[in-house]
């Protein structure tokens, strides 16, 4: 068995101490859900849109501390409130995956807490 190491920056905030914001195992990384909400203010965006794009920009942070980047995202899992907002989502997956998408599954969950519309998780290349 290949050892995994956990890992958590200050610079995205944390819904919770219970988990890491990745673990890397066998040259591969699994950031964990990941919300839309602004480093340094707390804040959450009432905006579906604004939400998907901090929770993006969030997971670019992580990668990038990482050594790794949105461009080694080979599968993401989009979490959503609402089964409404899917051009929104292809929208905004648009802008920061513009060529070569990693592959995608979007499953409409229950409410989350706090007003969250959207968690996002991947997994990326080290």
């Amino acid at each position: 068995m290949t050892a995994k190491q956990n890992f958590s920056t200050a610079n995205v905030p944390r819904s919770t101490d219970v988990f890491p914001h990745a673990v890397v195992a066998n040259n591969l990384i699994f950031v964990s859900g990941t919300t839309g909400i602004t480093p340094g203010t707390g804040q959450l965006s009432a905006s579906f849109e604004e939400q998907a794009r901090q929770a993006f920009r969030n997971i670019k942070t992580i990668l990038e501390e990482m050594d790794s980047s949105l461009d080694k995202i080979v599968k993401t899992t989009v979490f959503m409130v609402s089964g409404n907002d899917f051009s929104i989502l292809n929208k905004v997956y648009q802008e920061v995956f513009p060529d070569n998408a990693p592959a995608r599954s979007t499953p409409q969950v229950m409410p989350f807490p706090a007003g969250i519309l959207i968690s996002v998780e991947c997994i990326a290349l080290v």
